[in-house]
């Protein structure tokens, strides 16, 4: 086995895409990553170098102007992405939910618009869920918007956009209480607006300001902000799909494909940390010897290979089950538990190999060591995680009696 990981019954496009996608991994993110992390400097080259290779609208139809790949070979590129830096796979997957997101639910006014421009890479897209207040707890949305004439004025502050300053189109998840009577389920008014914003800080747009960078203990070089609205006005068409209260069932959508695409991250970085802990391994001598020559050692490889294997592998089952049409939230929660947790340790097994240079900011392991957190609660919590495979387990096994 030439390297762990490998994806069988690919086709030649899909592995000609792949090979593409690592040997510019290989040559432009790996040599650059922790310079250019440890400054928290957004990677414009690289970002650039992926535009010129199609990547923003791999999973875009061709008829937007996309390469209308597979959700499989995308989070297999994810992976490989990464594996360079987790940061860089980061500004892709948000762009790659709002596109799907569009792709599937929006209007045929809105994927025309959109698509082509989101395909060439000139609009960058981002989403935002999440508020101060809120955690996992969706249903919690305090952010709205009120119908007035033609237009609905939103207002409220959202959290944890990644990519916030520097794209140009946002999903906006908010509360949207017309047309659905008082006591209807919060979840069903809900609606996803498409708003459009000129990237970077400040006042982006007449009542929308993006207050700045949020200051990270890593997934740093992608710039991750608050969104903030005080009577911003959005035209009534920009309501993805054209009808309010589907916005909560639009956003799971997306984040449930953006869940194959987080655990295609934690495979990349466990990945790269087992490359370097193998590495590291035969280049280090104690007792007369290379530390991969010691019991031990061998253990820890093998238990991380192991990791690596397993995660990759419930990934791509996940991904496949979405490309045949079929549910995989079970799947997709399922990956994306075990890629993250696997993630987590086989990093820190990384760190432990290094011994007492893996904590020098010399080493490539030691901001793995601070990446790999975020995979624990990005797209859902491992809290979140079980209660979805919980619920889908006992729908499959019910019992009657």
């Amino acid at each position: 086995m030439a390297r762990l990981a490998q994806t069988a019954g690919l086709t030649d496009v899909q592995q000609e895409i792949l090979s593409t996608v690592r040997d510019f991994v290989d040559k432009e993110i790996i040599p650059v990553a922790t310079e250019l992390e440890h400054r928290d400097e957004y990677p414009q080259a690289i970002v650039d170098g992926l535009r010129e290779l199609g990547l923003f609208g791999l999973m875009i139809p061709e008829e937007y102007g996309g390469l209308g790949e597979s959700l499989l070979t995308y989070a297999l590129c994810v992976e490989e992405i990464a594996r360079g830096w987790m940061s860089v796979s980061g500004i892709i997957n948000t762009h790659f939910i709002v596109a799907y997101m569009l792709k599937q639910h929006g209007t045929q006014e809105q994927k025309e618009h959109f698509l082509p421009r989101m395909a060439a890479g000139d609009i960058r897209g981002a989403f935002s869920m999440s508020e101060p207040g809120l955690g996992s707890d969706v249903s919690a949305i305090t952010s709205k918007a009120v119908k007035d004439g033609d237009e609905y004025v939103l207002n409220g502050q959202k959290m944890w956009l990644t990519n916030g300053g520097t794209s140009s189109l946002v999903a906006v998840l908010v509360r949207s209480d017309e047309g659905h009577p008082e006591g209807t389920a919060p979840h069903k008014s809900m609606t996803t607006f498409l708003v459009e914003k000129e990237p970077g800080f400040g006042e982006v747009r007449p009542g929308l300001t993006i207050p700045g960078k949020i200051d990270k203990m890593g997934y740093k070089g992608v710039d991750t902000t608050e969104l903030i609205m005080d009577g911003l006005r959005i035209p009534a068409d920009r309501v993805l799909g054209g009808v309010t209260g589907r916005g909560f069932y639009q956003m799971m959508d997306g984040v449930e494909v953006g869940r194959v695409n987080v655990a295609a991250r934690g495979c990349g970085v466990a990945q790269r940390a087992f490359e370097l802990g193998v590495r590291y391994a035969q280049q280090r001598h104690t007792f007369g010897k290379p530390i991969a020559q010691h019991q031990a050692i061998q253990f820890k490889l093998a238990e991380m290979a192991t990791k690596v294997e397993a995660a990759h592998a419930m990934m791509v089952n996940a991904a496949r089950k979405k490309d045949s049409g079929e549910r995989n939230d079970l799947e997709a929660g399922m990956a994306k538990y075990l890629a993250s947790e696997y993630c987590k340790e086989v990093v820190e097994d990384a760190f432990r190999i290094h011994g007492g240079y893996g904590f020098s900011k010399e080493y490539e392991i030691e901001r793995l060591y601070r990446e790999a957190p975020m995979l624990l609660i990005g797209e859902g919590t491992a809290e979140i995680q079980k209660m979805i495979i919980g619920r889908r387990l006992l729908e499959e096994y019910r019992f009657q009696g």
